[in-house]
């Protein structure tokens, strides 16, 4: 009893190091003033892809060994079943998703003239089932729409991001940056301040990113499952102690469509793996 009474103090007094050290960098950050010059130029963009270990990009680059392809093979069915009043599958308007599908995901989030506000891929799908199947709408980090979020994108991979940018999305744009560079949180952090001033650092022993989206859905190692970038968002947020929305408030939107906008001209890599 004694003895398991020791290992059990050992790893919780080492847990809570790990967490002692986060929080002490975390604020390190907050209180220091900016440590580069702004955004990442465009030819300074990297993936995360490229700061994991060689057995997590292995895993992604074999499409036998990639979690997320599970998604991308249900998605497929889905693509093909028909559901609602209509009784009609996506298939049946747009026919084969290697042809219709190829590139859409890479101009998302996109602007929806019915909501006179940009939209995010799963919120297409969505609008698509309310309106054309005349089913019910799929639940937000449901295995069914991230399997046809997954499927849709797995048709770009490899194609570069063209996000919007015309005129009716500026003011979504600008909120986003805004919302990227806005310290928020208990613990007075922004995005840009990890994702752009000191990435490529180390935070409790994991290398701090660029936060470039490419890979959406992704399986991530940490949740054992697919998720989608809003659930990373909302992540975030949680990690400096700042308020969250709800899964497909605008809020996401507008960061979603700021984020793949300064990741244009990257290459897609749905479904990506991450640790």
């Amino acid at each position: 009893m004694e003895r398991r009474q020791r290992v059990f103090r050992d790893r919780l007094c080492e847990h809570l190091g790990r967490v002692t050290r986060f929080v002490l960098i975390a604020l390190l950050l907050s209180l220091s003033g900016p440590a580069a010059p702004g955004e990442i130029p465009l030819a300074e963009r990297k993936s995360s892809y490229e700061l994991m270990g060689p057995d997590t990009r292995a895993m992604q680059d074999d499409d036998a060994a990639n979690p997320g392809m599970l998604w991308v093979l249900d998605g497929e069915a889905l693509w093909n079943r028909r559901e609602g009043a209509a009784g009609k599958s996506c298939a049946d308007c747009h026919g084969d998703a290697g042809a219709s599908m190829r590139g859409v995901a890479a101009h998302y989030p996109a602007f929806a003239a019915g909501r006179a506000s940009p939209v995010n891929l799963e919120q297409r799908i969505d609008i698509c089932r309310a309106e054309r199947q005349q089913a019910t709408p799929l639940r937000f980090e449901s295995r069914e729409l991230l399997a046809l979020a997954a499927y849709i994108g797995f048709q770009s991979r490899g194609m570069a991001i063209e996000a919007p940018a015309e005129e009716r999305v500026q003011p979504f744009l600008q909120a986003g940056r805004a919302m990227f560079t806005q310290r928020q949180g208990q613990l007075n952090l922004s995005c840009a301040q990890c994702h752009d001033d000191n990435w490529g650092q180390k935070l409790a022993g994991a290398p701090i990113t660029q936060a470039q989206p490419t890979g959406y859905p992704l399986y991530r190692l940490e949740w054992q499952t697919l998720g989608s970038l809003q659930r990373r968002l909302r992540n975030c947020l949680s990690g400096i102690r700042a308020e969250t929305y709800p899964l497909g408030a605008q809020e996401y939107v507008d960061l979603e469509l700021f984020l793949m906008w300064r990741a244009r001209g990257m290459k897609m890599e749905t479904p990506a793996v991450r640790p």
